[in-house]
């Protein structure tokens, strides 16, 4: 056994000891969420709190505008955010995964609109405990801290892949980005997966800055070029070689 397999062991004993809340044990999220860094007496006080919501695609989670009382954990499914202008257009400004954590610490009011993109089920506290947990464990600051980091270095990659990527280019992107952020209690993971698209073509060509024709066209391609295999009527993919997905993006 190699020792991140057995590392890997040793953390799952640890969450789901005894002392952890049933609520807990049964939540592969928390493995790599925010929760993961909590002691099970932190746990246990955090499940008093929590209440476990399920949302269908298209159902609206967050509204724009609106006082931040609780934050969430995503437990499955895709969320999708997006920026509403003026004059009611809207676009999408990026996706979250489980086990991401929903939500904006330290703010008063949320600037955007989140949006089931799959069936979705997230486990809420109030930010009142949050704020609390924070002040006693600095692990936790930490786990929100680099999440908000990484959410900026995709946010970046992102730039980069609207600004400068040929069609084909932000297609193998987006596949290569649903294929790489997995469910985590999915069976078996990653490339062999069979996975959702969770974007309607009209989303996904307003994500990728793109016409819905041009991205029939281009899924046409991959398709064609064996990147990418499709299933359910074009509503799931898989991934034979995620490695030639990521040239492919490039």
């Amino acid at each position: 056994m190699d020792n991140a397999t057995q590392k890997q062991r040793e953390a799952r004993s640890d969450i789901h000891n005894s002392q952890t809340p049933v609520l807990c044990q049964s939540c592969e999220a928390r493995h790599k969420g925010i929760c993961g860094v909590l002691s099970s007496g932190q746990l246990v006080e955090l499940s008093k709190h929590t209440t476990k919501s399920s949302y269908v695609s298209d159902t609206e989670i967050i509204a724009v505008g609106q006082p931040i009382l609780r934050h969430s954990n995503i437990m499955r499914g895709v969320v999708k955010l997006s920026k509403l202008m003026a004059d009611g257009r809207q676009q999408i400004v990026g996706l979250q995964f489980a086990p991401d954590f929903l939500g904006r610490p330290f703010a008063k009011e949320t600037v955007l609109t989140a949006q089931a993109a799959t069936d979705v089920k997230v486990c809420s506290f109030s930010s009142r405990i949050l704020d609390r947990m924070i002040e006693e464990t600095p692990e936790l600051e930490h786990r929100l801290h680099e999440q908000a980091l990484r959410e900026l270095d995709e946010a970046r990659d992102w730039l980069l892949t609207l600004g400068r990527k040929t069609a084909q280019e932000k297609l193998a992107s987006f596949f290569y980005l649903i294929a790489t952020h997995f469910d985590p209690e999915a069976e078996p993971a990653g490339a062999s997966a069979v996975l959702e698209i969770p974007l309607k073509r009209v989303d996904i060509a307003d994500f990728l800055g793109l016409t819905a024709e041009t991205v029939s066209r281009q899924i046409a391609k991959l398709r064609f070029s064996g990147l990418v295999t499709f299933h359910n009527n074009n509503r799931a993919f898989q991934v034979p070689n995620l490695k030639k997905l990521k040239m492919a993006c490039e």
